[in-house]
């Protein structure tokens, strides 16, 4: 997609209302919008509910669905699978719901307990296996699906010295992040001897991270690239490559053998995760949510009630990505802009 032709701009499509309270957090399931089956999203909210939206044959949203009577306080967060079969939701109640859609109505099927307080955050791993979990605690947790929609906890992630605010995996890989209060962002793994999960990097103020808290983390639909925003008013560009392409010839047809060979070199090569550029200048109030495009656009939400997209902009002549504000759309709610999402098809 060319951004450099035409005139662009950001409209609002339809305003989804139902809510009472202030909406937290926004997932699309990935299994809707492709092969005829309507688009679906989920939105869940500080009035302790979450709203199931379809699109119509018209193209207009209305709300199918609302879970409640589950949670007792805030909903902060909700993850679709990726089969888009089961939708978790993170609460203020210290718990984690899953939900699944059974007959046409949404049940309950576990309630994971474990987290001290708040549960902040709440995504899937790229098999559906792994979900994690982060809080005010602290603490990073990890539950592996097992059969009858039953989960256990195979780690408590402990390392953050503040709240953990997101967490999020790689698209690809069994690679955890996570972003906190305490101004770092840390990247989990599993060692493959033990089955122990442990931090193997940390970006913080001493890798050109951050200086204030870091409130979202984004992944390129590529997996080589991630982004990160904050209250110091920057997103931060980081290069998560693992430089496998050298490895075309290799003879191994084992995926499972080639998986293994990419994770042990993006958990190896930690200077290959090295900062990449700041996009700064733009924002003068808190950012709080980044969201990554299958396109390669970055969508920032914020303080100021505005959403930016910015774009890369191609310069042979210097080593490093640059990026440009494409759109800006002012006041696009009435309050802050806490969460952006992006369909998973493209902008």
């Amino acid at each position: 997609m060319d951004f450099l032709e035409g005139n662009l701009e950001l409209r609002e499509r339809q305003r989804l209302e139902g809510h009472t309270d202030r909406v937290w957090s926004l997932a699309w399931n990935p299994a809707t919008g492709v092969c005829g089956i309507p688009a679906m999203l989920a939105s869940c909210s500080g009035d302790k509910t979450v709203r199931i939206w379809q699109q119509g044959p018209s193209g207009s949203w209305d709300c199918s669905a609302v879970l409640e009577d589950n949670h007792t306080r805030t909903v902060r967060s909700c993850a679709w699978s990726p089969s888009g079969k089961l939708l978790a939701t993170a609460s203020f109640d210290a718990t984690t719901a899953i939900w699944e859609c059974v007959g046409g109505d949404f049940e309950c099927v576990a309630t994971l307990e474990g987290h001290e307080n708040e549960v902040k955050s709440v995504s899937w791993d790229a098999s559906g296996s792994l979900l994690a979990t982060c809080g005010r605690d602290k603490t990073v947790w990890i539950w592996e699906m097992q059969p009858g929609n039953e989960f256990e906890c195979v780690s408590v992630l402990q390392g953050h010295t503040q709240d953990v605010k997101m967490v999020q995996w790689h698209p690809f890989m069994e690679v955890l992040v996570s972003v906190s209060y305490d101004n770092s962002v840390k990247i989990w793994a599993e060692d493959g001897d033990s089955d122990d999960w442990h931090c193997v990097q940390t970006l913080n103020e001493a890798s050109s991270g951050h200086t204030s808290t870091v409130w979202a983390v984004s992944f390129n639909s590529n997996g080589d690239r991630m982004a990160t925003c904050s209250d110091d008013l920057t997103l931060k560009i980081w290069d998560t490559s693992a430089k496998a392409s050298e490895t075309s010839g290799s003879s191994c047809g084992s995926w499972v053998t080639q998986y293994s060979f990419y994770l042990d070199l993006f958990c190896d090569a930690r200077d290959k995760r090295r900062h990449l550029c700041t996009i700064s200048g733009y924002h003068d109030r808190t950012i709080f949510s980044v969201n990554w495009s299958r396109d390669g656009v970055i969508a920032s939400g914020a303080a100021d009630d505005a959403i930016r997209l910015f774009f890369e902009s191609k310069d042979n002549s210097v080593d490093v990505p640059s990026y440009k504000l494409l759109l800006k759309k002012e006041k696009a709610h009435d309050m802050d802009v806490k969460l952006s999402a992006m369909e998973s098809k493209g902008t």
